[in-house]
């Protein structure tokens, strides 16, 4: 005997079928672990998937996509759909951003690093520059200035830095070469090892790096005026992908930045900032604070130079170079 399905049923599984096409899953290539510089990619996450009532979702990856010095690679073959990278990683590949990594810009707090981010991010020039990789630029991860955690005696002076083997990488390598260091690039998941191991014997991040990648459980000062400058870490989105997604769902994913990015400003000075001067106490770590003379020569020595050799060589690349820096420190020079 023949059996025919209902015409319920029928039209549950036409539905059903029809919400299988409208999915889409986004795969999102991140490192290390969940920490504050990714808290806006989990809450683009979780607001995307709320706007479009779980038809659109961004995979969260830490470390198993890519290594993260491969991850504008992996955007430009779409290996992934999402990714965060840093530009100093690589700034052969992005040298229109790294403009905000130069040292000693004055960059005063998260919320005019986001603005100086975007602007940057709007330029035709940086725009053209990421279309080399197939990627568009979505939203960057604001960073505080850098300072440094060591092992061994505390400097007492910037004179002490003089042969010191140092992570720092971008602008911030550069201004620590001015006063003798030596600076070694390598990505954040390598620095406890390479500490451990005495390759390098001071390390540059962020608060919330030095927590997260455990450079305070040996180290043994922690300068807390150097602000050298930060790094310049966006989170980049696979062209293709982007413009084959609906409309209903671009919409989701781009009216969803600003909210991520004020979750990430929130939770960084709210939370981070408030387990860090408790986490250097708890272990003992020396503060080193230099005077205001020793800051005025280091950046006398180090910013100049450097926005100078930028700027040289980015034209001779075929950027706007001037244009670029003029942008960034016109703005900070404004307050905006």
């Amino acid at each position: 005997m023949k059996k025919y399905l209902s015409r319920a049923a029928v039209a549950a599984i036409v539905v059903a079928l029809g919400s299988e096409a409208m999915a889409t899953e986004w795969n999102v290539s991140l490192w290390g672990k969940r920490r504050a510089f990714t808290e806006h990619v989990e809450k683009l996450a979780e607001l995307v998937s709320a706007k479009t009532n779980g038809e659109f979702t961004l995979n969260i990856s830490y470390g198993g996509l890519s290594k993260n010095k491969e991850n504008l690679d992996g955007i430009s073959i779409g290996a992934f759909e999402m990714a965060q990278f840093c530009a100093g990683y690589h700034r052969d590949k992005n040298p229109s951003i790294t403009v905000l990594e130069l040292p000693f810009l004055g960059v005063a707090s998260l919320e005019q690093e986001i603005a100086l981010s975007m602007a940057v991010y709007q330029h035709p020039a940086t725009q053209d520059d990421l279309a080399r990789w197939n990627a568009t630029l979505l939203m960057p991860s604001p960073l505080p200035q850098y300072n440094i955690v060591g092992v061994g005696d505390a400097p007492a002076s910037l004179a002490d830095f003089a042969g010191l083997t140092v992570r720092a990488t971008g602008g911030i390598g550069a201004a620590m070469e001015t006063v003798g260091a030596v600076p070694t690039s390598m990505s954040a998941s390598e620095v406890r090892q390479a500490m451990d191991s005495g390759v390098v014997k001071a390390v540059s991040f962020a608060p919330h790096a030095h927590m997260s990648f455990g450079t305070i459980e040996n180290g043994k000062w922690w300068t807390t005026n150097l602000n050298p400058g930060t790094v310049n870490c966006p989170v980049v989105v696979n062209t293709d992908a982007l413009e084959d997604l609906s409309d209903a769902h671009r919409e989701a994913l781009m009216s969803s930045v600003d909210e991520a990015l004020a979750h990430y400003v929130d939770n960084y000075n709210n939370k981070t900032m408030a387990a860090w001067g408790p986490a250097l106490e708890e272990r003992g770590i020396v503060q080193v604070t230099f005077s205001d003379a020793e800051i005025d020569a280091f950046k006398a020595a180090a910013a100049a130079p450097a926005a100078e050799a930028w700027i040289k060589d980015n034209t001779a690349r075929g950027l706007p170079a001037q244009d670029l820096y003029d942008l960034v420190t016109g703005m900070i020079a404004n307050g905006s």
